[in-house]
């Protein structure tokens, strides 16, 4: 029924071009991400009053998904939201990308559970992002939220590591990959930022369990889950926990490594000015890849194009189905 059944936070993406100096002034680390309260939240979008910010549903494992869809496959995305305007903005953005969803995505009105997540993607002039994120009652995902018919009948179940940043979530992800396992469905994790490693790698592990078919990563994440910084050693240590490996590596590529074989796509030499979101698209490309028999050499190099495109705009994501459509008929054209 399904080529990829997603599960994932469900987060209306509200980005600003900023300076360095307002990291500095606000305190915030620049390139990673950053758990914060509402309040918090709104003060650093009160400080940005002058500034027009672009919104777009999002969530790492959301983009990935819409990604996929956008390039031809079927999708089914398990997400939890509330009965607001944000929860209706991101079910309608999900809708119009042709994404399937879980009938209890949104919550019922005044049952008085929270709100739903935001993310505040700041983006420095070296096109670096810094993300603060809310994440609102998308922090209760839980089980419920789960299609067990639809997982079963996906070829691939995708799960983002953030989820591994509350209990609940990560339960749900644990029974995922549990029930992905019983059916012969492929579990894929994205290992998602360095501060989820540093400081959920317990629960990680538990996402991860004996071991999955794939994982995605950036050079980064895995030098710090291998707690080196030589990335022989990460990936030696990193096929310990997954069957096959995609590592990015920026304007460098990416690496596709399996049980005995190890690919280097090579870079597209651009412009970047904006990087947000250029990990989700490129794993969603290298799924989609999968899904119709491209050689994991030729999906890296799908995935590095579509990154490649992405890096050029503002935003986490392509903006419409069309635009997904333009990406992979571009690269096709490059391979003749």
């Amino acid at each position: 029924m399904f080529d990829v059944y997603g599960l994932g936070n469900a987060l209306v993406d509200m980005e600003y071009r900023i300076e360095d100096g307002f990291l500095q002034r606000h305190g915030i680390a620049k390139g990673h991400m950053t758990l914060v309260e509402e309040a918090l939240l709104d003060a650093l979008a009160d400080d940005l009053a002058d500034v027009t910010p672009q919104r777009m549903s999002g969530g790492s494992a959301a983009n990935t998904i819409i990604a996929i869809q956008g390039f031809g496959a079927r999708t089914f995305y398990s997400c939890k939201l509330a009965d607001d305007e944000t929860g209706d903005y991101f079910l309608e953005d999900l809708g119009e990308a042709g994404v399937a969803t879980n009938p209890n995505a949104k919550g019922q009105a005044g049952d008085g559970v929270g709100k739903s997540g935001r993310c505040l993607v700041l983006v420095t002039p070296d096109a670096e992002r810094t993300m603060n994120t809310f994440l609102g009652i998308s922090n209760q995902l839980a089980v419920a939220e789960i299609d067990e018919e639809a997982l079963a009948q996906a070829r691939y179940y995708y799960v983002e590591g953030y989820l591994s940043s509350s209990p609940d979530s990560m339960r749900a992800a644990v029974e995922c990959r549990e029930l992905a396992e019983r059916s012969g469905v492929k579990t894929v994790v994205s290992l998602s930022d360095p501060s989820i490693i540093e400081f959920f790698r317990d629960e990680l592990e538990k996402i991860l369990g004996n071991g999955v078919d794939h994982l995605f990563c950036n050079e980064e994440e895995a030098l710090a889950w291998a707690k080196t910084d030589r990335l022989d050693i990460a990936i030696r240590e990193l096929k310990d926990i997954a069957g096959a490996l995609n590592i990015t590596l920026g304007s460098r590529g990416s690496l596709a490594v399996g049980a005995h074989s190890e690919h280097t796509a090579p870079g597209y030499p651009v412009d970047a000015v904006d990087t947000n979101g250029a990990g989700d698209i490129y794993a969603g490309a290298c799924l989609y890849g999968w899904c119709v028999d491209m050689a994991p050499d030729q999906a890296a190099a799908f995935g590095n194009f579509a990154a490649a495109t992405l890096v050029q705009r503002y935003g986490a994501r392509l903006k419409k189905v069309a635009d997904y459509q333009d990406v992979l008929s571009r690269f096709k054209k490059k391979q003749i």
